[in-house]
């Protein structure tokens, strides 16, 4: 059985509540329920922390041994560089997702340090991308 992590960073935990105009009006954690339920024979794990060296320490601790990491850093996709070394310093690949799409966006979050560390990015979708980065995996 393949095993994923989804890994959400800062202010992610407040999907449902913050923005709904931009990050819709759903929980993670309902979602997350929804998607296991579609992918009965994927092992899917979800972390989410508001702070980088925990979501560090994440990549780390699974970075060997499972199939994919999902990746939405949040702001952390714009401005961490140690997350991405954290990604590059594993084995597991990632692929990158954003709920909102980023070029769209504030000139600051069209870059991305995360992008060339992942196989690839999603990004627009709402948290469809997460469903289409599993079926990736």
């Amino acid at each position: 059985m393949k095993k994923i992590l989804i890994l959400n960073g800062p202010n992610l935990n407040l999907l449902g509540k913050r923005e709904p105009g931009v990050y819709g009006n759903q929980s993670f954690e309902d979602y997350f329920e929804t998607l296991k339920g579609n992918f009965p024979e994927i092992e899917l794990h979800y972390f989410q922390s508001n702070h980088e060296g925990a979501l560090i320490d994440k990549i780390h601790e699974v970075g060997f041994t499972f199939d994919g990491i999902i990746i939405n850093a949040g702001g952390f996709s714009h401005t961490s560089v140690a997350l991405a070394d954290a990604l590059s310093s594993v084995t597991t690949p990632a692929v990158e997702v954003h709920i909102s799409n980023i070029h769209a966006r504030e000139a600051f979050r069209h870059h991305s340090y995360i992008t060339s560390r992942s196989k690839g990015m999603i990004c627009g979708l709402g948290l469809r991308g997460y469903e289409l980065a599993v079926r990736y995996f």
